[in-house]
C-alpha cells in the first residue's frame, strides 16, 4: 500500500523540525504553516522560534500592535502574512478563548487561513483525517499515481480529490500520512532534480515507469523579483521595519531611484495595512487595535 511505504520512509528519513516535536501544540502548528507558505524551511527556523518564545500563544500575539508582528516576521517575505498572523490571533483569542480550534471550517473562518492550512492544522495538530495538498504533494501524486511529469496548474477540488483515496482511514495514521508525503516530495521527488534512485515509490512510480516524459501541460510564469514592485515594497519595509519610531518622508525617498515606482510601491503599503501615513506626513508600521492579555 503507497501509504504504508511512505510512512515507513518518512520514520527513517524524516527531518528533525521544531514544529514536529510531540509537545508543539496546535498555536505553534499554525504559525509554522503561516511561515512556510512560499518560504524555504532554512529561512523560516530562526524567525519561527523566536516569534514562539515572545509570543508563546495567540493572546500574547494579539496584546501586542500588529507593527511589532510585521517587525518580528522580518525578511520572510510577503508581510502581508504577519498582518493575517495577527488577526488571526485576536480572532482566536475573541472568539475561542485562546484556544485554536480543531475543525476545519472553524479554521477556514479565521483571518487569512485557506483551505490547505485549515486541513494541515487539524492532521498536524490534532490528528484528524484530511487530505493535505501543497506543491509538493500535488508533484508527488501526478508522477507517482498519475505518470505526469508535473501536476499542472493548482485546482482544490480536482488535487484534493486526487490524493483523497491514498489517505488511510485512520485518523492517527492518515495524519501521519499527510505530514510523510509532503516530506518525500519536498526531500526526493523535487521538482528539478527527482532522486528517483532514493524514492521509496520507485517500483511502482507510474511517472518511472512510463520513461519519465516530459511534463507538456500549462506552462508557469516565472516570478521575477529584482526591478518589480515587490523589492521595492521590501526595500520601504526594511526601513519601517529598522526604525523603532516614525520615519521621514525623506528616508523612504532614498530606497530606489524611480519616484514613480517608489511611490506606487508605498501606497500599495498603505493599501495592505502594512505602512500607515501619519498626519505630520511621516510613515510607520501599523498600530491597529490590540487586545488585553
Amino acid at each position: 500500500m503507497l501509504s504504508d511505504t511512505v510512512i515507513s520512509w518518512y520514520e527513517r528519513h524524516s527531518r528533525d523540525l521544531p514544529w514536529r516535536e510531540p509537545d508543539a501544540g496546535p498555536w505553534a502548528v499554525l504559525v509554522s504553516e503561516i511561515m512556510l507558505q512560499q518560504t524555504p524551511v532554512a529561512r523560516v527556523l530562526p524567525v519561527y522560534e523566536q516569534w514562539l518564545a515572545r509570543w508563546p500563544s495567540p493572546a500574547a500575539l494579539a496584546a501586542d500592535p500588529p507593527s511589532e508582528a510585521v517587525r518580528a516576521w522580518g525578511r520572510l517575505g510577503y508581510p502581508r502574512r504577519a498582518l493575517r498572523l495577527h488577526e488571526c490571533a485576536q480572532a482566536i483569542t475573541a472568539r475561542h478563548s485562546g484556544h485554536v480550534p480543531s475543525s476545519v471550517d472553524e479554521l477556514l473562518a479565521l483571518p487569512g487561513i485557506g483551505a490547505y492550512t485549515a486541513r494541515a492544522v487539524a492532521s498536524f495538530a490534532f490528528r484528524q483525517r484530511h487530505p493535505v495538498v501543497d506543491t509538493n504533494v500535488r508533484r508527488l501524486v501526478a508522477r507517482a499515481v498519475q505518470g505526469a511529469g508535473d501536476a499542472g496548474p493548482p485546482s482544490t477540488a480536482r488535487d484534493l480529490a486526487a490524493l483523497e483515496p491514498l489517505v488511510p482511514d485512520r485518523p492517527e495514521t492518515a495524519a501521519r500520512f499527510a505530514v510523510a508525503v509532503m516530506e518525500l516530495g519536498a526531500l526526493v521527488c523535487t521538482a528539478r532534480a527527482p532522486r528517483c534512485g532514493d524514492c521509496p515509490l520507485a517500483l511502482e512510480c507510474a511517472w518511472r515507469l512510463a520513461g519519465k516524459p516530459a511534463y507538456d501541460g500549462p506552462a508557469r510564469a516565472v516570478q521575477r523579483f529584482a526591478g518589480t514592485d515587490r523589492q521595492v515594497r521590501g526595500l520601504l519595509m526594511a526601513v519601517l521595519r529598522d526604525s523603532e519610531d516614525p520615519v521621514e518622508k525623506a528616508r523612504l525617498d532614498v530606497v530606489w531611484a524611480d519616484p514613480v515606482q517608489r511611490e506606487r510601491a508605498l501606497d500599495s503599503l498603505a493599501a495592505d495595512g502594512l505602512v500607515d501615513p501619519l498626519p505630520d506626513g511621516r510613515y510607520a508600521l501599523p498600530a491597529g487595535p490590540v487586545q488585553p492579555q
